[in-house]
């Protein structure tokens, strides 16, 4: 007997203006399932179930929920229904505690006589995020006190309740710390084996598609192309089978840089000179014209820190960082300066998510396009149209807002910013973070050219294959200080560089 069916989706349909992005779809999750849901970015994969968990509506289609239709008006229904979306952006409220964000639209709960009992609250919060195994988090902490990692956890704790039937996890490993990931993979099989419910993974990680998940669904340009089992993803040609799926092509052999040249200019393009910032004490480093310095470690380590002193975002108690002799104090001096900045909180720091794409891809190069006190618009929109098309940004025009794009094209116009400006050194933090394997192949080949081109590269990534693929000195960092630095070798492994890390 087949399994009951929790959510089924028929004809569903779905327009961004002119972007299509969900032509015709079919889609059921039954109970005891972990299913997999990959396709390239802007393949539709997120759309259908952000339709379902009540974030947007669709154009066209229906959809059964426990064998009745489904129109969640909102995500706050349709969790209090069963089903709770993990976004792949933060989606915690700023500005007050963590147990607040648990219990968001729940207050009454904990109210009497119209009187909040907010130890009350507190106390709930420790015992859920106890059960979750992340007690180091407290009820009573105002949230922004926290990383972005551990808002996502906060997420998980928020979304996840015995009511809840499907949990949709969107991206959010790429967020998290290993400890953090452990977590969440715990609890996405016991939801599926031990509690007969069901969870819809979607990632871009072939790894942990193939480890995870029990069915696997392929979408591509907003329709579903194939749909694996469990023999099917456990297959030897598994990987090679859903790229194809995924991209319509075959995925080329080359992927991170076949090279092994570690050679520079001797110009020093970016200098951390004797910078402490809290537990960061005395940091040095010396990145050159042509060099890809990579930073990596575990979450809480100091490597994102290092990214954004290098950037004037953070302000050294002590040293300084210098471009060219000059002392970087802000980030408009860095963006003058000819430094950019790819932030792994895109949608907060890299991003302006009302903006247009346009205004996203030309805003570091305003000044460069003025002529007599005045910007043309066509020399915008040639140089926006421009970056567009090298990207292979998948909209109807530059004239889309940001916040309509997938994770994967958000992250291409972070980058298209930058290298519309024509910045000479680039901090990349996370640099391919929910992007697919056909944007990754891309991007990397981007960042070995500008290497050519001899662009100062620092790349901040909790990718160990990325950094091992790509950089040409490997800095691993822990508690805050460096405990190893790698060079650039064939013979370099993975398993070399986690014992510096743990």
């Amino acid at each position: 007997m087949s399994p009951e069916v929790l959510l089924e989706v028929k004809h569903m349909h779905k327009a961004f203006g002119p972007t299509i992005a969900l032509k015709d779809v079919d889609i059921t999750v039954r109970r005891g399932e972990i299913r997999g849901l990959v396709g390239e970015n802007g393949s539709g994969k997120s759309t259908i179930m952000s339709i379902a968990s009540g974030m947007q509506p669709a154009t066209g289609g229906e959809m059964y929920y426990l064998g009745k239709p489904w129109h969640p008006g909102s995500m706050v229904e349709a969790q209090k229904a069963g089903i709770s979306m993990i976004l792949q952006e933060a989606n915690t409220i700023p500005g007050v505690t963590v147990a607040q964000n648990i219990f968001a639209g729940r207050e009454k709960e904990f109210s009497v006589m119209g009187m909040m009992n907010m130890r009350k609250m507190y106390r709930a919060a420790d015992e859920v995020l106890e059960r979750f195994g992340i007690s180091h988090i407290k009820g009573n902490h105002r949230i922004d006190q926290y990383t972005f990692e551990e808002r996502k956890l906060i997420e998980l704790v928020r979304c996840v309740n015995e009511d809840t039937q499907i949990l949709v996890v969107d991206e959010t490993t790429t967020a998290l710390s290993l400890e953090g990931r452990q977590i969440l993979y715990r609890l996405i099989h016991k939801m599926a084996e031990e509690e007969n419910k069901a969870v819809v993974f979607v990632s871009h990680d072939m790894d942990e598609i193939l480890e995870h998940c029990s069915v696997l669904t392929v979408l591509r340009d907003g329709d579903i192309v194939g749909e694996l089992n469990g023999e099917e993803i456990q297959a030897l040609d598994a990987v090679k089978n859903i790229r194809y799926l995924m991209v319509g092509r075959e995925i080329g052999e080359k992927y991170y840089r076949e090279d092994y040249d570690t050679s520079h200019e001797a110009e020093v393009a970016l200098e951390l000179a004797d910078v402490s910032f809290g537990p960061i004490r005395h940091f040095n480093m010396k990145l050159h014209k042509g060099e890809i310095i990579g930073f990596g470690g575990l979450s809480g380590c100091g490597m994102h820190e290092i990214g954004r002193i290098a950037y004037g975002i953070e302000k050294p108690e002590q040293g300084k960082v210098l471009r060219k002799g000059k002392e970087i104090k802000s980030p408009l001096m860095a963006i003058q300066e000819g430094i950019g900045y790819i932030s792994k909180n895109r949608d907060t720091e890299a991003l302006i998510l009302a903006g247009s794409i346009q205004d996203n891809i030309v805003l570091p190069s305003l000044k460069a396009l003025e002529r007599g006190g005045v910007i043309r618009p066509g020399e915008e929109k040639k140089l926006s149209d421009h970056e567009i098309e090298a990207f292979r940004i998948k909209c109807g025009s530059g004239k889309q807002f940001v916040n309509t794009l997938s994770g994967g094209n958000k992250q291409k116009v972070s980058f298209a910013k930058w290298t519309a400006k024509g910045s000479e050194v680039i901090i990349m933090d996370c640099p391919t973070r929910g992007v697919d394997i056909g944007v990754k192949q891309a991007m990397y080949s981007l960042i070995e050219e500008m290497k050519k081109e001899g662009k100062a590269i620092l790349m901040i990534s909790e990718e160990l294959s990325e950094l091992v693929g790509m950089v040409d000195k490997l800095v691993i960092m822990k508690d805050f200080k460096v405990t190893k630095e790698f060079l650039r070798s064939p013979d370099l492994q993975q398993t070399d560089i986690i014992e510096y890390m743990i």
